[in-house]
């Protein structure tokens, strides 16, 4: 019998697959590195190959050109993953949506921004420092800077169907507000500068756009942690810090 129309099988090798996703994770390991060490401009993807162990054609082959690295290094610094992941996809954004409270779903932001932010912010300022002289990295600052504003706009969003959102500003305002406070720099000033825990920054982000965008009683500053915070050894309305540079007391009284 002949078997001239007979379909190939198709070959799946789990290690190979192994492998490749290793090469992959190497490469994008050494770009992270090289960019935030040495910076856009010096770093080339010869140097970036040396570092990964790889051959310039298989970065070439599996990644792309040095710009297509850039998107990929931020994009897994985003979601943490080997892989870009989409926003919706994302599990705390998942567990933020199902949150019934709007507290509820600020906290679980803010804790998911301090653990992103370790491991974003070094390249997001790597981006950023590059966009000043690279027309590919300042379109890709413009898009990742542009896609984080309509995703906060979506979180107020979402925080307005709780009935719990001020009223008296704009929905695009307090987006604008929290865009200003989700970023890499906010997270380097505080942490970085300042010597705040993640922890802490995590705890006062969540307080700080509590009392930002939440309603209490009909008026803006609805923020249940602080309020919770009263008799338990807190002034009222002053969060119970203890880290670095926040004592629990007013900044007036510092």
């Amino acid at each position: 019998m002949s078997e001239v129309n007979v379909p190939a099988r198709r070959y799946h090798s789990p290690r190979r697959k192994e492998q490749a996703a290793a090469t992959r994770e190497a490469v994008l390991v050494a770009a992270r590195e090289l960019f935030v060490g040495e910076g856009y401009r010096a770093t080339t993807v010869a140097g970036i190959a040396r570092r990964a162990g790889v051959a310039v054609d298989t970065i070439y082959a599996t990644i792309g050109r040095k710009p297509d690295l850039m998107r990929e290094v931020v994009e897994t610094a985003i979601s943490g993953t080997g892989q870009a992941v989409p926003a919706e996809q994302r599990d705390y954004v998942i567990r933020l949506r199902e949150a019934s409270g709007a507290a509820r779903k600020i906290s679980i932001y803010a804790h998911a921004l301090a653990g992103i932010q370790p491991r974003l912010a070094p390249v997001y300022l790597a981006l950023r420092d590059a966009a000043g002289n690279d027309p590919d990295c300042a379109a890709l600052w413009t898009e990742i800077s542009e896609r984080r504003a309509a995703n906060m706009l979506k979180f107020v969003e979402d925080l307005a169907a709780t009935g719990e959102l001020r009223t008296d500003r704009p929905a695009a305002e307090l987006a604008d507000v929290v865009w200003s406070m989700n970023g890499p720099e906010y997270w380097v000033l505080l942490v970085g500068q300042r010597g705040w825990a993640p922890g802490q920054f995590a705890e006062w982000l969540a307080d700080a756009w509590c009392r930002l965008l939440l309603l209490a009683g009909g008026r803006p500053g609805g923020c249940p942690a602080a309020r919770n915070r009263r008799g338990q050894g807190g002034r009222p309305g002053w969060p119970a810090y203890h880290g670095r540079g926040s004592p629990d007391v007013a900044p007036s009284a510092r």
